[in-house]
């Protein structure tokens, strides 16, 4: 049945097609639907119930129900007392209909009532009424029929029917009841795809509309019912449709005089619904900003509009947070897209995408953006294409806009303007209506909740990354006898956020510390807990812990800090000087050696260990020789786990890329990431650590003894500048010689028994260390003019590129570098 219509077809047309046996009424049967809200006014009246019941729809929308249809007594018990003969026998089905507007009935009702109406008189109805639940507004739907259109036209016709009364029935007691679900919505209110399927599932469940002509005999309400022509009505429907929603004339073909324009109301309401539900399911495929922006634009070009053009605000564009406060005359809007069906290329010069730029207060841009609200202007006139052209620098706009209807419409989220499209239609057809402003701001609503969604998602994205770069460490590329190259890849199906962490560490004696771990677990905790234990690593690194007692604090750590603490984590201390590899591991998938000798590569053998949080298990270290060129690879299993695999197959991978020969360090990670990363199932985050050592030749180190003498001062300075000329580094003689006789006075008045130490390494670096035995770090403090201590380090931290001081095992090291001049 058609909504909002009462015209009766002639007599041979048939109604209740879908019955499967009995009588069916001849003629057309208007149907009214009426929707009452929660607070018992009415929300909906549809063109039926206007010509059922007298009201216009202006002065039945928030009335209350009640008073609005009152029912005005019982219909009489005796037949002859009614003008419907037999049907007057009927006097109601289950709760009278005042008891369902009240809002006093959780269940559905059905009945007949006869209805007071505005102009004094009664109208008797048949009805339905169902109680809605939900997050909608809407509480009660009815339906209702004029109980006049069922008499029978000749007293012998319907001399079987015994009753006629609402009922209700399953659908699935029909023929077609598949089709007959599909088109319920045709005969309930317009709203939303949402709202309307809610409602027709609820209908389905509590019953769907049916008339009963005696016992056996059902006719279901169905949208064909009485309507004749169906198809013919349809088809031209759509073509009217198309027409306004295009913004085209319609053809006078088209036109229905006998329809009062209420098929081309119906069909142009239905042609926009269905083109917004186009529109929603065409944008919106995926949580890329700007893949989304192209979506939006396109979506509208050609059917709804000819030209459209996107702008968003600085801060939507940029990935930043959720942009604050109504937009001015300063807001900087970007053009993100624009869309036409002009020639290509004529747009691209003049309003090119990328540009941004504010807008005055005088423009219908600024208007929409401050409001919120769709701005119409049916036509640009050539006063307003100078004032918009006005804001173009060294470009007219002018020939583009001028006498084009423009519809500017906000993109909107949380009731904040994020941008907003320019819709412009060309002078040929038809200018944009108070219809196409409607249709215009819902699809900017949808619109805007969509690029709000890959806004936010881009934003948490950019949050996720800068919170990853912030807790990996910045390793430069070589330090003391070795070069590093390091990758970091994020989880792609968990997340940007993850466990996983490396890192490198300066030690004394021109050592140095290589760590790989990874928290269990994704996202935010697991990069808390691993920010927590690399800042545990590192301290615990530069008291130059041996790798077992370090395994072995940090597992305390993590027991101290919860249960949720676990983490696998390899520890390896490189000393370039002794070419020596000194490595623990908790848990962690063992590391790769690249023998520089022959290019064999192997997986070390290392007593595994518990991982760190366990407690209770010890750790145990391993000292590995090595030849200069040797390359260390350390990784986190996610480069080598993939689900449904043995991981061996991973490791064996592992080994055979990184034997692979490669230019550079950046070459090797790449070879390694191409020939694992490319196996399908992985999930997890990687962080990959290489280091080829190089060692440092015996000619780049120099050593001495020096006993706890004063004098030893002295020869502690005439030392090191002999060995920075036999070096050819005399320019840093004078420097090193200044420092080298503070750190070495110093030791000798603090140090205890065991002689102090004078170590020289030449590397990338001139690095000077002094060893004592004393446990007491140095501090930089300020010195008066009358102090005597406190200057050295001073002049130390003045003069040195970097400088710094730690405890060791039998006391401490105090050491500076100087950079090496150029050659």
């Amino acid at each position: 049945m058609d909504r909002g219509t009462d015209r009766q077809a002639p007599p041979d047309h048939q109604a209740g097609s879908g019955a499967p046996t009995g009588h069916a009424p001849a003629g057309r049967i208007p149907l009214a639907v009426v929707v009452v809200d929660r607070d018992g006014l009415v929300s909906h009246w549809s063109s039926g119930a206007r010509r059922l019941f007298g009201a216009a729809k202006e002065s039945a929308i928030g009335r209350p129900a009640a008073d609005l249809l009152p029912v005005s007594g019982a219909l009489p018990a005796d037949p002859e007392d009614t003008p419907y003969g037999p049907y007057g026998r009927y006097d109601g089905l289950g709760p009278d209909l005042q008891a369902s507007l009240d809002g006093g009935l959780s269940y559905p009702a059905a009945g007949r009532a006869r209805v007071g109406v505005p102009d004094g008189g009664r109208v008797d109805v048949l009805w339905w009424a169902y109680p809605l639940i939900g997050p909608g507004l809407e509480r009660l739907l009815v339906l209702a029929a004029d109980a006049a259109a069922l008499r029978p036209h000749e007293p012998h016709e319907d001399a079987a029917v015994e009753r006629i009364a609402p009922a209700f029935a399953l659908h699935t007691d029909f023929p077609g009841a598949e089709e007959l679900a599909r088109r319920l919505p045709e005969i309930l209110p317009s709203m939303s795809v949402d709202e309307s399927a809610r409602i027709v599932a609820q209908v389905l469940e509590l019953g769907y509309p049916v008339l009963e002509f005696s016992q056996n005999d059902r006719v279901p309400v169905t949208p064909d019912w009485g309507v004749p022509r169906r198809a013919e009505r349809k088809a031209r429907r759509e073509r009217l449709a198309r027409a306004v929603v295009a913004g085209e004339t319609v053809p006078e073909e088209l036109r229905d005089d006998d329809e009062d324009g209420e098929d081309l109301e119906y069909a142009a309401v239905r042609e926009r619904l269905e083109f917004l539900n186009e529109v929603s399911g065409r944008i919106g495929t995926s949580l890329d900003l700007a893949r989304t922006i192209v979506e939006v634009s396109r979506a509208v070009v050609p059917r709804f509009t000819d030209v459209a053009g996107t702008y968003l605000r600085e801060q939507v564009v940029a990935g930043e947070g959720f942009p604050e406060g109504v937009p001015d005359t300063t807001t900087m809007w970007h053009r993100v897209a624009v869309e036409h069906t002009d020639e290509p290329g004529r747009w691209d010069d003049v309003v090119p995408v990328g540009e941004a730029m504010p807008f005055p207060a005088h423009t219908p841009f600024f208007q929409c953006m401050t409001t919120g609200e769709p701005v119409l202007v049916p036509r640009i006139s050539e006063q307003m294409g100078h004032a918009i052209a006005s804001q173009f620098e060294k470009r007219d706009i002018r020939p583009l806009i001028t006498g084009r209807s423009m519809l500017v419409v906000p993109l909107k989220a949380r009731s904040v303007v994020l941008g907003f499209m320019i819709l412009l239609r060309h002078p040929e057809r038809a200018e944009f209506n108070d219809m196409d402003r409607v249709t215009g701001a819902e699809l900017a609503a949808r619109a805007g909740l969509v690029l709000d969604n890959a806004r936010m998602y881009t934003y948490q994205e950019s949050v996720a990354e800068t919170l990853q770069d912030s807790m990996l460490p910045h390793i430069p590329p070589r330090m003391a006898g070795c070069d590093i190259a390091t990758r970091y890849l994020p989880g792609t199906l968990l997340g940007r956020v993850g466990g996983d962490w490396f890192d490198s560490v300066k030690l004394p004696g021109a050592r140095t510390a290589f760590v790989v771990g990874d928290v269990m677990g994704h996202g935010l905790n697991s990069a808390a807990m691993m920010g927590q234990l690399r800042t545990a690593v590192q301290t615990m690194a530069a008291l130059d812990l041996p790798p077992a007692q370090l395994l072995r604090n940090l597992d305390d750590l993590a027991q101290r800090l919860g249960d949720t603490y676990l983490a696998t984590c390899l520890y390896a201390v490189y000393d370039p000087i002794a070419s020596e590899l000194h490595l623990a591991n908790a848990g962690h998938i063992p590391p790769v050696l690249v023998r520089a000798e022959d290019g064999r590569s192997e997986l070390l053998d290392l007593p595994t260990g518990a991982p760190i949080g366990v407690g209770g298990v010890p750790f145990e270290a391993v000292r590995v020789r090595l030849r200069p060129g040797d390359r260390l690879v350390m990784c986190t299993d996610g480069l080598v786990e993939v689900r449904g695999e043995d991981i061996g197959v991973g490791l064996a991978t592992l080994c055979e890329s990184a034997a692979h020969p490669a230019a550079s360090m950046d070459d090797a990670c790449d070879t390694i990431i191409r020939a694992l990363n490319t196996r399908g199932g992985r999930k997890d985050d990687v962080a990959l650590l290489m280091a080829r050592l190089n060692g440092i030749e015996p000619g780049d180190v120099a050593e001495w003894r020096l006993a706890l003498d004063p004098a030893e001062v002295g020869r502690a300075r005439a030392a090191v500048r002999e060995q920075l000329h036999d070096w050819g580094l005399a320019r840093l003689a004078d420097s090193a010689e200044l420092m080298v006789s503070e750190l070495v006075t110093n030791a000798v008045r603090h140090s205890h028994r065991r002689p102090v130490e004078l170590r020289l390494v030449r590397g990338d670096t001139l690095l000077c260390e002094v060893d004592d035995d004393d446990h007491d770090l140095p501090t930089l403090r300020g010195a008066g003019p009358g102090d005597e201590a406190g200057r050295g380090l001073r002049v130390v931290s003045t003069l040195a590129r970097e400088w710094g001081a730690s405890r060791r095992g039998a006391g401490k090291t105090v050491w500076f570098e100087l950079t090496l001049p150029r050659r």
